[in-house]
């Protein structure tokens, strides 16, 4: 995606490229310490580094603080910097506004943090959280507001910020506290496991009659946003799509939001 952006730009030209780092989270932060002496000008991070990206930093957006999560990285000028373009992403990647609708949140790690508390800015007037570990959805809660859950309700958007479908082997999603005929309680589904096909809850989801979001378009708006800040340039929307499209030939699941 990113690649495609570059070429769009005429940046490839200059010498820009995207490349796959995967880090054990023990040298998480000295490999990001190195990154800026290797010629990186910045980085995405993906669970389960994104507040552990936020704790490397030098200084942070206001957003990544607030969230306490950070999947951007900029280096210049000797100081790595955090930023969040997760809940930007989100929002932007939502056919409506959520204001005054009620959403249920699954997960509680970065992305659901950032997913709280995007909805909560953008005028959600009810946001559940639930969490296989409880205790980690109320601290989130208690932390960004929302209401901590410990079973499921029903709500206007159903949110899945956890790593089910992460693997891309399973055709169910029996880890999550929903079932396929439950869905039907939900309007909207959206999955930021991000895959070239079809996770299995989106699947169901759209045959229940759900309007549905999938991951690669909130990867593509939150990419977006990284690359602006990278580059200082427009993104190129359309190209970038197109990029992120090229995982059909490549069908690795992943969430990056």
């Amino acid at each position: 995606m990113h690649e495609a952006a570059f070429r769009a730009l005429g940046l490839d030209r200059e010498g820009w490229r995207y490349q796959h780092l995967p880090v054990p989270p023990e040298l998480f932060a000295e490999t990001v310490r190195a990154l800026p002496a290797a010629g990186f000008v910045g980085a995405n991070v993906t669970i389960p580094h994104k507040e552990a990206a936020l704790a490397v930093a030098d200084e942070a957006g206001d957003e990544a603080r607030a969230i306490g999560a950070a999947n951007t990285l900029l280096f210049a000028g000797g100081a790595i910097r955090a930023e969040n373009t997760d809940a930007p992403g989100l929002i932007a990647a939502l056919p409506e506004p959520p204001r005054d609708r009620s959403a249920l949140v699954l997960g509680a790690g970065g992305s659901a943090r950032a997913a709280v508390w995007a909805l909560l800015e953008a005028g959600a007037r009810d946001v559940m959280v639930w969490n296989r570990t409880p205790a980690r959805a109320e601290e989130l809660c208690s932390e960004l507001g929302g209401r901590a859950v410990r079973a499921v309700e029903p709500a206007d958007l159903l949110l899945n910020c956890t790593a089910v479908g992460l693997d891309g082997r399973s055709s169910t999603f029996k880890e999550l506290p929903v079932t396929a005929d439950t869905l039907a309680d939900y309007c909207y589904v959206v999955d930021l496991v991000y895959r070239a096909d079809e996770t299995a809850l989106i699947e169901a989801a759209r045959s229940r009659g759900c309007k549905t979001v999938n991951g690669l378009e909130i990867l593509i708006q939150q990419g977006a946003l990284s690359l602006q800040m990278w580059t200082g340039r427009p993104a190129p929307i359309d190209a970038m799509r197109q990029g992120a499209l090229h995982l059909q030939a490549s069908p690795r699941a992943t969430t990056g939001h």
